[in-house]
């Protein structure tokens, strides 16, 4: 059976541990993948520090450089990293596809934005005694940065990390998720060939808590930059002491549907936003709140369209939606749909399982507090309730611990400025699902949707110290 074995100082390997990789979808062993221990994990950032001078000097245009070959390269072999994404996570190869080609997009804006981190002048004698004096900001890398990653984007959200620690100068130790460590084993390949110093790119597989443990208590570790579950998130928070943190957690996203939308627009729009790659999105559309003008048609065309939805093979082209990520995840929908329907909700299309697949679930008149509505699903079911009014939908919207990003459909200008101003999340998209996102945007959430922005501009300032120095002339 290969090994895949860990990734540190620029070389392959052994552990003293492996695990057996699994297709969710299929359940073939994949590979034997090693699972770094707190040594193992020491040993990577110890790489890190001995590569964070070479780093730090490499001029911008050589940093730039390095991004734009990892592009260009992952361009010309595309398809076997869509084949890895599909294999490994389930992902229907078009969505896998997809991802590629926003990853690929995304390395590039980082070599764009590793030429732009720039300063500026303050003027000194704005206020008294600064006369005679010159002051100018600069940035420069935090040194070491501990990136965690989750299983649903293992290519881009990568790159979100990745790509802007290396375009401020700065090293890496990558923990990727357990049940999707090829894509970024793949990834440091690439990088190795591209000329990436040794060190500057560590990837250690494993555990969670025993790989974050070590990173987030590590005093040469300088910055956490972690997506996945809020409880983990806030371990870390609580645990980072001073250093600084990038957490993007869970969310609920919902949308809402104004009275003159236009349903045979939206209604695609909306089924792609809930079901593409079986809702494991952290912007997956969860809750639906219609207008009751228009809300029986709504959810009988919406749930006419979720049965439609292709189910199956992640690498049949004609796939949406797979396999879940676990047989776990299968159990805990199944029961989730069952609460609702024991509240009063109404199963319109789905409810039902077939082997590691959640069928296109859709759930009307859903009580707020059952876990389907006020929790994150991460599956391929979407919650439809009917509001009397925008203003209404909006507090419901906002009647959740997240706020990562919401959508509003309304062709009153009106409503949707005050839809932008009163909505609790980090980004409000106005005619669109909640689910868009391209990737030099700022994202990130409020309330337990996390602290800080990714975005490639916005993560590679946040992975820099800004120094301030002034020149007395007199």
């Amino acid at each position: 059976m290969k090994k895949q074995h860990l990734f540190i100082g620029g070389k392959y390997t052994e552990s003293v541990q492996y695990t057996t990789l699994q297709a969710p979808y299929s359940g073939e062993t994949l590979v034997e993948v090693a699972s770094a221990s707190a040594e193992e994990t020491e040993r990577a950032i110890i790489a890190a520090v001995e590569a964070r001078k070479t780093m730090r000097q490499m001029p911008a245009h050589q940093r730039a450089d390095l991004l734009y070959k990892l592009s260009a390269m992952l361009e010309e072999r595309k398809e076997e990293a869509a084949r890895i994404v599909s294999l490994e996570a389930a992902k229907p190869i078009t969505a896998a596809r997809a991802e590629i080609d926003r990853t690929i997009e995304t390395y590039q804006i980082a070599a764009e934005e590793a030429k732009r981190l720039t300063g500026e002048t303050v003027p000194m004698d704005a206020a008294k005694g600064g006369e005679g004096r010159i002051g100018y900001t600069m940035r420069q890398p935090l040194g070491v940065i501990g990136a965690i990653t989750p299983f649903n984007f293992p290519m881009n959200l990568v790159a979100h990390k990745v790509g802007p620690a290396l375009a401020a100068g700065n090293t890496i130790v990558l923990k990727p998720a357990e049940q999707t460590p090829l894509s970024a084993y793949f990834i440091a390949s690439l990088l190795q060939e591209a000329g990436l110093p040794d060190g500057a790119l560590n990837v250690v597989s494993g555990d969670g808590k025993t790989i974050g443990d070590v990173l987030v208590g590590h005093p040469d570790v300088a910055y956490i930059t972690f997506t996945g579950s809020p409880a983990v998130g806030t371990s870390i928070r609580s645990n980072a002491g001073l250093k600084r943190v990038t957490l993007e957690l869970g969310s609920n996203a919902a949308v809402i549907v104004d009275k003159d939308a236009d349903l045979n627009k939206i209604i695609p729009r909306c089924v792609t936003g809930a079901f593409t790659y079986q809702g494991q999105v952290c912007i997956s559309l969860q809750r639906i709140y219609v207008h009751q003008a228009i809300a029986e048609e709504f959810i009988h065309r919406f749930t006419e369209a979720a049965e439609q939805v292709v189910i199956g093979d992640p690498l049949n082209e004609d796939t949406v939606v797979s396999a879940l990520i676990t047989s776990k995840d299968v159990q805990r929908t199944l029961e989730w749909i069952e609460e609702a329907k024991q509240a009063g909700a109404t199963v319109a299309a789905g409810g039902e399982a077939e082997g590691g697949i959640l069928r296109p679930t859709v759930l009307v008149n859903v009580p707020r507090d059952a876990k389907v509505s006020c929790q994150e699903v991460f599956a391929p079911i979407v919650v439809i309730n009917t509001v009397n009014s925008v203003e209404e939908g909006i507090q419901h919207v906002n009647d959740s611990m997240y706020g990562l990003q919401a959508g509003v459909f309304t062709s009153d200008i009106q409503t949707a400025l005050r839809a932008v101003d009163e909505i609790e999340a980090g980004g409000v998209m106005i005619n669109d699902i909640p689910t868009f996102r391209v990737d030099h945007m700022p994202y990130g959430g409020v309330k337990q949707s996390g602290i800080g922005r990714e975005g490639v501009k916005y993560a590679t300032e946040e992975m820099t110290e800004l120094k301030f120095v002034m020149f007395n002339k007199n």
